[in-house]
């Protein structure tokens, strides 16, 4: 069919919806709420070639996820099971795609979006005089918020708490996920080209962002905060267009869950905490997917209460519950105005007299002012792609960041981390924590140590010199028997609020902030706890 015989094919649609309310019209729409017992299932029970693995809900009642296994292809499927429609329905729910946008793109802005859908495709189905049952407005319903207010044909994958990553390779071709449970795995989703080509262009618009043939890549921001690098075309993308999703979580993880994940041990993490709370500058290096932004966003819950906070994105990742926080975020050109970089960013961050600084990913001349940051007494963490401490050191003081030796001496912890493999399984761990000890008067060269390091062969960290310790002893005052009581007790803290599940970052953030205040009690509550 081309693209010329398209408005025939929907005036012939249109004329048979038209003969069909003329034929029932003075029926009524059920406004009852859908009900699995009196209704039936919106989504029937399907099954798939192979093996069955798993099923879940993804958006109860409307979509589920069954995970199948091909013996033959020694391979693991993803399939995302929607409402399946009549040829009615489907003819319906075209007339209703026009009859209900401009409702929803022009009426008032004040009512809650999907009420307002609900109201308008009840209205409209009750001026067709379409005759249709509960199960069946519910069914129509998902679709057209699937369309105006969701992800379209994405819309199950992206409701998937389990899936990090989609990706679309282009025109006709699987889309992949990565998944928590069976990494890079097939799904059943694809689009074909001008279905793909509008794809494209409608995130780059809700994204605000511009993409043509003139200008093929972008990087855009969807609605609930997820990171996506669209390819249009197949100038650049040979196969068709392309994209990839980093989907955003609004539950960021904790420390807690670091430590459930094994990505980090308890002794690592009351280490970290006792660095952010004494104010030591601190890069999450590591190669991509190996979860240095999800690390820096937990460590960063150690911040104590009350201190002023500045984030700098490119693109708004993390999420904190801190009373005196800035969020910054770039802006490339617009018509009516100015690029905001990072640079530009940063050294207005510097005039708010910020006690931290969070810079998404440093990577050019932001470093320098970032370096100067450290060295005026304001606190730093950042992440950088670098999978070992010296890449990182050989990345700073070379093109294009250039920062100089005696500035990058300004660091006190570099935390690398990797995804590696540990037995069938795909783990994120720091590989590295070491401690930047100056400049080594000899050879000239920046020192370092390490002062934790992750064992392969049997997923256990290693302590090394933690000379970083010895530093915040003397800050403090303390004898070493009392660095290592603190230590125990952040230990015991932070395993007390694993053993009980507080993992949700504002719950666990208030304990935190709890501790700070009155750290005997809370002490002293966790011990009575603990002999119950």
């Amino acid at each position: 069919m081309s693209l010329d015989d398209t408005p025939n094919v929907f005036r012939t649609v249109r004329q048979r919806i038209v003969r069909t309310m003329e034929t029932i019209r003075g029926s009524r729409v059920p406004k009852d709420r859908y009900s699995p017992e009196r209704d039936g299932r919106l989504v029937e029970d399907r099954s798939f070639d192979g093996e069955g693995i798993e099923r879940y809900w993804l958006r109860a009642p409307y979509s589920y996820a069954v995970i199948s296994y091909d013996e033959e292809a020694n391979q693991q499927f993803y399939h995302a099971v929607e409402p399946s429609l009549d040829e009615f329905e489907r003819d319906l729910l075209e007339t209703l795609y026009d009859d209900v946008r401009t409702p929803l793109l022009y009426g008032s802005r004040d009512g809650d979006p999907e009420e307002m859908l609900r109201e308008e495709l009840h209205r409209r189905l009750e001026q067709y005089g379409v005759d249709v049952d509960v199960a069946g407005v519910y069914r129509l319903y998902y679709y057209l918020h699937r369309r105006f207010q969701g992800f379209g044909r994405l819309d199950p994958l992206m409701h998937d708490p389990r899936i990090e990553d989609i990706s679309c390779d282009g025109y006709g071709i699987p889309l992949y996920a990565y998944h928590d449970d069976y990494q890079d795995i097939e799904t059943n989703v694809q689009f074909e080209r001008e279905e793909l080509d509008n794809y494209i262009v409608r995130m780059a618009q809700q994204s605000g962002r511009h993409i043509s043939v003139g200008s093929p890549v972008i990087e855009a921001t969807l609605q609930d905060g997820s990171r996506a690098e669209l390819a249009l075309g197949e100038e650049v993308t040979p196969r068709g267009s392309a994209f990839t999703i980093r989907k955003y979580s609004e539950e960021p993880f904790t420390p807690i869950d670091l430590l459930e994940f094994g990505t980090y041990s308890l002794e690592q993490m009351a280490y970290l905490w006792l660095a952010i709370e004494h104010n030591k500058n601190i890069i999450f290096a590591g190669g991509t997917a190996s979860g240095k932004t999800t690390s820096m966003n937990a460590i960063s819950m150690f911040i104590p209460p009350r201190s002023k906070l500045i984030t700098i994105e490119d693109t708004r990742e993390l999420s904190l519950h801190h009373d005196n926080w800035l969020s910054t975020v770039t802006r490339e050109r617009l018509d009516e105005g100015s690029t905001v970089t990072m640079y530009d960013l940063l050294r207005s961050a510097l005039r708010h007299r910020p006690e931290y600084i969070i810079v998404g990913e440093v990577r050019g001349e932001e470093a320098i002012t970032l370096f100067q940051a450290m060295n005026t007494g304001h606190t730093t963490m950042s992440t950088m792609h670098a999978d070992s401490v010296q890449t990182i050191i050989n990345r700073l003081e070379n093109e294009p960041i250039n920062v100089p030796r005696p500035m990058v001496q300004s660091l006190d912890v570099l935390c690398v981390q990797t995804l590696a493999r540990f037995g069938s399984k795909r783990v994120r761990r720091a590989d590295t924590i070491a401690e930047i000890e100056g400049i080594d008067q000899r050879t000239g060269e920046l020192d370092y140590a390490n002062a934790y390091t992750w064992a392969s062969t049997d997923d256990t960290f290693q302590e090394g010199n933690r000379n970083l310790l010895d530093e915040i002893k003397a800050e403090r005052g303390w004898s070493q028997s009392e660095l290592l009581r603190e230590l125990q007790r952040r230990e015991t803290f932070l395993e007390h609020l694993r053993e009980h599940g507080i993992n949700q970052y504002q719950q666990f953030t208030a304990m935190v902030n709890r501790y700070y205040a009155r750290p005997e009690d809370v002490m002293e509550r966790i011990e009575a706890d603990a002999h119950r």
